[in-house]
């Protein structure tokens, strides 16, 4: 590709049709996929994809995708009829042109292993979760060499190399009419390494006796009570319940709890909540965004009081805030909007032994099944993995199909103790019209909502 002349039609551009800022995203995906469902490959593919994105603001934003080079100058004309034509004036970041190269290194590259070795691998580990009432037991692989290409009106050019793995083991049983599932995800932005360091045999009998047990376990008492969750349902919980509110494009339209609060003391002075691209090997790290600014780690609350959103370029113009790279699309078929990277609870000093024995009856929930959230009230619903009731300081029976569910600015005050024990390795993907990935975490948290049962 002949980025010069790219890099010269943009100029072109921005002067003749007077363009308050155009970027260009040049996208070449190199990935492998493995599916395995009861010992029987349903997936195995090994390609490539690329694309390139043009985004226009003259009148308001005009946006075209192409798969070919060629077309390149063809797309750039689309956009800007679109953005000449557009009504919604707004407003975008500029700042210092950037010229860069970044790649995340891997200790052991992903394309030095050979696919049927990783399809032999991902076999083995199948396998490994086969016994007697296991009904179904898949295994995933997923893996990708993201090379990204960033140009600007303002003359920046930035170039980055991306690489990300992530795994998956999950298992149904079936007893007496009742069905459960269980699971586990590994990911990170790193090389096969990742795949090596993973005790398979120990994590598939985790999620074959996490099954096997659940079949067994009670029902979901009910009602507003104390209750711990762990690293992984509090990772999921300010995820959802406080990280899609901080997002700036939400806060811009009104539609978040969130708006007109920074400043404002919205939990207790324990709690700080951070979002942070820039932590080494997670999920959702990276170093420029698609937008070509430079991921920075953001404090949303410091103890306590919402001190900042999570902001693209157009967001932070528009609402007089710093920019602190939070622009990601899914591909270069997209346009990028503000979205979370690695989102947790920063760690207090409580030990997890010390918050069961603030409970006389409660519930102690773990791992994440889903849930739903209305950022515009504040009210959310999370179910978890797995529960078990705590009496008088000790976890005693399994429950299953365990929810917890109230307001999202009223739980936050509510906490009573954030544990010592920060765990960042919950990887997934995040939907807000397009899908990007993400990781999230936290400590124990003790904290009081309303309980009750899934379904």
């Amino acid at each position: 590709m002949n980025f010069e002349k790219m890099a010269k039609l943009i100029q072109e551009y921005s002067e003749k049709y007077r363009a308050k800022f155009i970027d260009v995203r040049i996208e070449e995906v190199d990935f492998v996929s493995i599916n395995i469902e009861n010992g029987k490959v349903e997936e195995l593919e090994a390609n490539q994809d690329f694309g390139i994105g043009v985004r226009v603001l003259i009148n308001g934003w005009g946006f075209s995708s192409t798969t070919s080079v060629e077309n390149f100058e063809k797309t750039l004309k689309i956009a800007t009829k679109m953005a000449k034509i557009s009504k919604s004036e707004t407003s975008v970041y500029v700042g210092d042109p950037i010229s860069d190269r970044v790649e995340i290194e891997m200790r052991n590259h992903l394309r030095d292993v050979d696919l049927e070795d990783k399809l032999q691998f991902f076999l083995r580990v199948n396998k490994m979760l086969e016994t007697r009432k296991i009904k179904t037991r898949k295994t995933f692989y997923h893996d990708s060499i993201v090379k990204k290409t960033y140009l600007n009106s303002e003359g920046s050019f930035v170039e980055m190399v991306t690489p990300r793995i992530m795994i998956g083991i999950s298992v149904v049983a079936r007893a007496n009419e009742l069905m459960q599932n269980y699971w586990k995800y590994f990911g990170g932005t790193q090389g096969w390494e990742l795949a090596e360091k993973i005790d398979f045999q120990y994590w598939s009998r985790v999620v074959v006796r996490k099954v096997t047990e659940l079949l067994e376990a009670k029902s979901p008492p009910s009602g507003k009570l104390p209750v711990i969750m762990d690293p992984e349902l509090t990772g999921v919980f300010i995820h959802e319940a406080l990280g899609h509110a901080a997002e700036a494009d939400s806060v811009r339209s009104g539609e978040s709890i969130l708006t007109g609060m920074i400043g404002k003391k919205i939990g207790v002075e324990e709690l700080t909540v951070v979002d942070d691209p820039t932590l080494p090997g997670k999920f959702g790290s990276y170093i420029y965004d698609d937008e070509g600014v430079r991921g920075k780690k953001v404090e949303i609350i410091k103890n306590g009081v919402l001190v900042n959103y999570l902001t693209d370029r157009e967001t932070s113009a528009v609402l007089g805030l710093e920019p602190n790279g939070h622009g990601r699309a899914q591909n270069s078929s997209y346009v990028p909007l503000v979205r979370m990277s690695n989102t947790y609870v920063a760690p207090s000093d409580w030990e997890f032994d010390e918050m069961l024995e603030e409970i006389k009856f409660g519930v102690y929930m773990i791992g994440d099944k889903g849930g739903q959230v209305d950022i515009t009230n504040g009210s959310f619903m999370f179910g978890a993995k797995e529960g078990y009731i705590i009496r008088n300081g000790e976890i005693k029976e399994m429950i299953r199909d365990v929810a917890l569910s109230g307001d999202i600015l009223q739980i936050l005050k509510s906490i009573r103790a954030i544990g010592n024990d920060l765990k960042i390795e919950f990887p997934g993907f995040c939907g807000k019209g397009q899908w990007v990935p993400v990781d999230d975490g936290g400590p124990h948290v003790l904290t009081e909502a309303i309980v009750g049962g899934l379904g």
